[in-house]
């Protein structure tokens, strides 16, 4: 067999016996928590997105979608649909507008901001997307942010005197703001969860995971990903 197609076989294989249970009834209704219906994430995607602080929870989510799991994760984008640049030219086709009280859960990803360039900056500054994320928050959407994400919940109002985290960049500005900054990867406040930088998209993921479809998923999805959790959460005891 040539290389590449065992190389393919061997993942699809892989991926499929650590990920195949997750598509058996039994195995959700033992252990999940209680929640009717599917979850439902939206990611904020915008010009100058960071790849990876939106495809990290991407990936995680998405595993449990295409394992059965009760998961629906859309890549939105305020406005219209259409395409954008994200931070290193990679370009992504989102086909699904945002609308801010459709959701369970919204990821908002960081990136780009720096001088003129676009990116979460340019979002802070459009009063159109400041009141869906309020919209959001009050209709009781999970609001969630990675990395420097996190400044335009806290550009919302929604991290001041509250427990939270971002990129340590980023971490001044936000006490700045009004937020009571915690110095860990995960900062989990109830329905406002947010993490550090870039690479703790994936923490954020798992952690969603284990919150709210249970740590036995989350177990089969690191498995699936041959990657582990890092740092401890922080969670209001």
């Amino acid at each position: 067999m040539e290389r590449r197609s065992f190389l393919r076989t061997s993942a699809a294989a892989t991926g499929a016996a650590a990920l195949g249970s997750l598509a058996t009834p039994a195995a959700w209704a033992a252990s999940r928590p209680k929640r009717e219906g599917p979850l439902r994430v939206q990611i904020l995607m915008f010009e100058g997105v960071e790849v990876q602080d939106f495809a990290g929870p991407l990936e995680v989510l998405g595993l449990v979608q295409s394992g059965g799991g009760p998961m629906r994760v859309t890549l939105v984008k305020p406005g219209a649909p259409g395409q954008v640049t994200a931070a290193l030219g990679l370009k992504v086709d989102v086909a699904t507008a945002w609308n801010p009280t459709a959701a369970d859960v919204l990821v908002v990803p960081g990136g780009g901001g720096i001088g003129n360039r676009p990116g979460i900056n340019t979002l802070i500054k459009d009063r159109q997307v400041l009141a869906n994320v309020v919209r959001a928050h009050k209709a009781g959407v999970i609001m969630t942010g990675v990395c420097s994400g996190v400044m335009l919940l806290s550009a919302a109002g929604l991290t001041r005197g509250r427990p939270c985290t971002t990129h340590s960049a980023s971490k001044a500005e936000l006490a700045a703001q009004g937020g009571k900054v915690i110095n860990a990867r995960v900062v989990d406040d109830g329905d406002l969860i947010t993490s550090g930088g870039i690479t703790s998209g994936l923490d954020l993921g798992l952690w969603l995971v284990t919150r709210e479809l249970g740590a036995d998923i989350s177990i089969q999805v690191e498995a699936a990903m041959e990657y582990e959790q890092r740092g401890v959460v922080w969670r209001r005891s």
